[in-house]
């Protein structure tokens, strides 16, 4: 049955999914408004966040008449079944609530984030990330242990991943070759930091840290990694090649035909109309093919784009719920072991002793790399970057390694970390290097 008609019907029999939200920034309540439309045969029953009065203000804006602030499961249960929806300062209320069926993680946090997750498996619910930090880092150990669980994994469409990979699952189904995809991507620069973007972030009352890393490449390249991931597809080179475009189409030339013939590419087109959304590359050969895509101005190939225009994840997250709980499909995530990691560079000359920063910040940016370079060359993943102290000085933009901190945060999120390497341990030697500490002991490696 289609997602569509599942809906309706389950909104027709009074028995809606019930979503409970993890975060209640800015994302979080732009998803809260539109589920609080309501959308048809789901409802927003409860909202977790550090602060009771961003979770408030998220139902206010959202229509909601009134909320109940709770403290336990229990109460939480009581509360929506006499259909008030619920809020609360504690995730565990919501991740043990038996009246919920699926949690949004819209935190953007890495730490807080993964144990989250892992509590929504241990109670058998189904979990939709809005958080490329945690899945860029930990998505496919997460995802192993969601399938232990039973429970679906995914991120959400409306994100460039799952805007991609839904024109890509699409363009699969016609039998089309793909071999790159990628996002739409407006502008890039590696150092811009909290002080250049403080206005914008105010203005659009947002995270300044947050809106950092979409300009420094460090979101671009976490999105990137979840495609990655996803398809299989590599990067030509650290950080990708990101080709300048007048038109989104133009890619299809710009990026190396061996790489996408070969391994597969995920990428970005810079600049270029639409300005938003996301984009997918085929290859045909056929010439009686090449003709009639001509005709239906496509170009002459043999490479030819396919693109979706926008990328609301708003709105598009209603889509990536019901198809997670009514057909157990996930819209995407990992196919196996991580194809490509986030690695830490420096975005100024750093000084021995300095703690970096993490996400978002001053001392660091993030790029794509593929995972048997990262790990060659123990790179430190920009998600765990976050309170390690430097041993060393470092110029700007070298690539961080573990051998250049001094203590590596322990915690949930380092602890899967190890655990996915193991299960997907270093193939090959890079010659010179030596292989990934195999330890992380009390915070210090």
């Amino acid at each position: 049955m289609s997602v569509d008609t599942a809906l309706q019907k389950l909104e027709a029999s009074g028995n809606p999914i019930r979503v409970g939200m993890v975060g209640a920034g800015a994302t979080g309540r732009a998803i809260a408004l539109q589920l609080g439309t309501p959308v048809p045969g789901m409802r927003l029953v409860a909202i977790a966040n550090r602060t009771a009065e961003n979770a408030e203000r998220a139902f206010r804006e959202a229509g909601f008449p009134n909320c109940a602030l709770v403290d336990s499961a229990h109460e939480a249960e009581e509360q929506i079944a006499r259909g008030v929806p619920v809020l609360t300062t504690d995730p565990s209320v919501l991740t043990a609530c038996r009246a919920i069926d699926v949690i949004l993680e819209v935190t953007g946090a890495v730490e807080a984030a993964a144990g989250v997750v892992l509590e929504a498996f241990k109670h058998g619910k189904h979990v939709v990330l809005v958080n490329a930090e945690l899945d860029s880092l930990v998505g496919p150990i997460l995802k192993v242990k969601a399938d232990e669980a039973g429970v679906v994994l995914t991120h959400t469409d409306g994100d460039e991943p799952g805007v991609a990979m839904t024109l890509l699952r699409y363009l699969r189904t016609l039998g089309l070759k793909i071999v790159a995809a990628g996002n739409i991507k407006g502008m890039v620069d590696y150092y811009r930091n909290p002080e250049t973007q403080r206005a914008f972030a105010e203005k659009n009352d947002q995270d300044v840290r947050k809106v950092t890393s979409f300009a420094d490449s460090t979101k671009l390249s976490m999105e990137a990694t979840v495609l990655a991931n996803a398809t299989g597809f590599k990067v030509g080179r650290r950080g990708m090649f990101g080709p300048p475009c007048n038109y989104v189409r133009e890619v299809a030339n710009l990026l190396p035909a061996k790489e996408m013939l070969e391994t597969g590419l995920v990428d970005f087109a810079l600049g270029a109309a639409p300005h938003t959304g996301a984009f997918v590359i085929i290859h045909e050969t056929s010439p009686l093919k090449k003709a009639q895509l001509a005709y239906y101005k496509l170009g002459d190939g043999p490479f030819y784009v396919f693109y979706t225009p926008f990328h609301l994840p708003h709105l598009q997250i209603a889509s990536t719920i019901g198809r997670a709980v009514v057909n157990r499909d996930a819209t995407v995530t990992p196919l196996g072991g991580p194809v490509c990691e986030v690695v830490s560079v420096a975005k100024r000359d750093l000084k021995a002793g300095e703690r970096l920063d993490g996400i978002g910040g001053f001392c660091t940016y993030g790029l794509i790399d593929n995972a048997e370079s990262a790990r060659g060359m123990k790179a430190l993943p920009i998600g765990l970057s976050e309170g390690c102290v430097l041993r060393r000085n470092l110029p700007k933009d070298a690539v961080i390694s573990f051998d250049d901190v001094d203590a590596v945060p322990q915690g949930i999120a380092g602890t899967l970390w190890q655990e996915q390497n193991a299960r997907w341990p270093l193939a090959k030697k890079v010659p010179g290097e030596s292989a990934l500490p195999s330890e992380i002991v009390a915070g210090v490696r």
